[in-house]
């Protein structure tokens, strides 16, 4: 029997050095996996930490680009404010000048329809003059009846419609 001892001392040696190997190997694969798995945590944490970041960054960049709109929008506005206020001062400045054209075509009109009677003028001497025929002195007579009650005098200075 003391044969069986040492070889059951062998064969408990070699078998708990082969579970203490054991031991040992899957002691290192726990900790290879533990130091994967906290890798692949941080790793996981980062990238999530990069999306949080980006999401960010959009939110931002959305935040921006609308401040940029309401501002175009604005200033657009304003420019339109402008030059409807720009056109209503040329429409206004316009019409002014038409009326001023007008009033000055009426003068204008109204001047070269008159006649400054001049020393030793007489309705037909004006009549040849202005119409190229001295028999129509009766016409300038009626148009100024308000200011000639007798035809044969007239006076210089005198200013006479002609019609």
């Amino acid at each position: 029997m003391p044969e069986r001892g040492i070889f059951d001392g062998i064969i408990n040696a070699v078998t708990d050095r082969d579970e203490k190997a054991a031991a040992e190997a899957a002691k290192k694969e726990a900790e290879a996996a533990r130091a994967q798995a906290e890798q692949e945590a941080a790793l996981r944490r980062e990238a999530e930490a990069k999306v949080a970041a980006a999401e960010a960054d959009a939110q931002a960049a959305r935040a921006k680009a609308e401040q940029e709109a309401a501002a175009r929008r604005e200033a657009e506005a304003k420019a339109n404010a402008d030059a409807a206020a720009e056109m209503n001062r040329l429409q206004q400045e316009l019409q002014a000048e038409k009326a001023l054209r007008r009033e000055m075509e009426q003068a204008a009109e109204a001047k070269a329809h008159t006649y400054v009677v001049k020393s030793g003028d007489s309705l037909s001497k004006i009549a040849k003059e202005i119409y190229g025929d001295a028999k129509r002195w009766p016409e300038i007579f009626e148009a100024n009846k308000d200011k000639i009650k007798n035809p044969n005098l007239i006076y210089a200075g005198q200013e006479l419609r002609i019609p």
